[in-house]
């Protein structure tokens, strides 16, 4: 799934996208002492904590129990998460107090710190899921496309043929015999590479909204008639992802402080003459899926609202327990920011995305709705991760 405003480097190996191995070169996490253990404090209901967890525990059934995860510097097996996760959801529904619940961890659980970027802190960012007007038939009011994934679409699993490629791979189509990067977006959505093909999954009315739906990584399609689609992340095109806001403060045509969900949005229809140009700055394209519930994350789990966040799946544990520490907007009845508070929480890591790299990002699943679209588009705030595992 999504992810956010921000810029992304990926490898690339004979012109296609390379996606970075598990090699454990970077160890993201760090030991917390028993001495700097953060007050561990939550601010969200327990049943969507309770949720979130059964949805990681439904990813760590499909695994072989062997399957080994890092934490630092140590290895757990898929067999050691469940466990973890398990012992964890009989403290929350056991424990009478949030003292005592905290109490309980503490002397469970052995917490790592992520290492951040630099001075350790970790930025957070927000993603949500989008409510659009579509249509299954092309109209004059409905007439840009959303597409599955083509059938030329090849992803080429680098360690089958060389183990020092293990865990890479790239995403391109075959031309003449050889395997090429796959098409831009300025290929499929100015030239049309893509047309005439029956790809298209849905319509809807705003390519603005369609680019903002593929960094979302879903959403959902209100149909004329009444109805409702879920559609969800299945494929990329395998380029890498490029921040349009940041093409617009290079350019001289926003501020940073401009640079927001809604402003690059409002920047973007005022100025149709050169929305096209703008967007294929980011060559990465996303197609899509109909899914009966979602909206669905990288583990092909439903992600829970508030409880769900993405991270650069090549350093942390996925679907591993974590705690997070940062700042929330307060958001008035009429939809504004009056101020920002701090607040902690456990969340589940069970989501990635393109924008979403290095040890110290982290994209918090904000959930659906007026208020989540608000929260999504204006988080930008430095804290604190960690993971969780049970002590051996």
């Amino acid at each position: 799934m999504r992810k956010t405003l921000c810029c992304l480097f990926i490898f690339f190996l004979a012109g296609c996208a390379l996606i970075a191995p598990e090699r454990g070169e970077i160890t993201p996490l760090v030991p917390v002492s028993r001495w700097a253990l953060p007050p561990l404090f939550d601010d969200l209901d327990r049943a969507s904590l309770e949720l979130a967890i059964s949805r990681s525990l439904e990813y760590y059934d499909r695994l072989p129990e062997t399957r080994e995860f890092r934490f630092g510097d140590r290895m757990c097996t898929a067999g050691e998460l469940k466990e973890s996760l398990r012992d964890f959801l009989e403290i929350v529904r056991t424990s009478d107090s949030n003292k005592q619940m905290a109490e309980r961890i503490r002397g469970t659980f052995d917490l790592y710190r992520s290492i951040g970027r630099d001075g350790g802190k970790v930025l957070f960012t927000g993603y949500y899921e989008p409510i659009l007007a579509g249509s299954f038939e092309r109209t004059e009011e409905y007439r840009y496309p959303i597409y599955r994934t083509p059938d030329d679409h090849v992803v080429v699993n680098l360690g089958g043929f060389k183990e020092k490629y293990k865990g890479e791979r790239v995403i391109g189509r075959v031309e003449e015999g050889q395997v090429v990067p796959y098409y831009t977006r300025e290929d499929i959505d100015i030239k049309g590479c893509l047309e005439g093909r029956g790809l298209e999954l849905l319509w809807l009315s705003d390519p603005v909204d369609i680019f903002f739906l593929q960094i979302q990584g879903s959403g959902v399609v209100s149909l004329p008639g009444g109805g409702l689609v879920q559609v969800s992340y299945e494929q990329t095109n395998g380029h890498p992802y490029s921040s349009v806001g940041r093409l617009l403060v290079d350019q001289g045509k926003m501020s940073m402080e401009e640079v927001s969900l809604k402003g690059i949005k409002r920047y973007l229809r005022q100025n149709p003459d050169e929305m096209f140009d703008i967007l294929s700055c980011n060559e990465s394209y996303v197609f899509f899926r109909i899914v009966e519930k979602g909206p669905k994350g990288s583990l092909d789990v439903t992600v829970t609202p508030g409880r769900s966040i993405a991270t650069d799946s090549n350093l942390f544990p996925k679907g591993a327990l974590a705690f997070i520490r940062v700042k929330k907007p307060v958001i008035d009845e009429e939809g504004a920011i009056v101020s920002w508070e701090p607040f902690s929480r456990f969340v589940l890591n069970q989501d990635t995305g393109g924008a979403i790299k290095g040890p110290g990002r982290v994209d918090l699943f904000c959930g659906r709705g007026r208020d989540a679209e608000i929260m999504a588009g204006h988080l930008k705030e430095e804290g604190d991760l960690y993971f969780l595992v049970k002590k051996r």
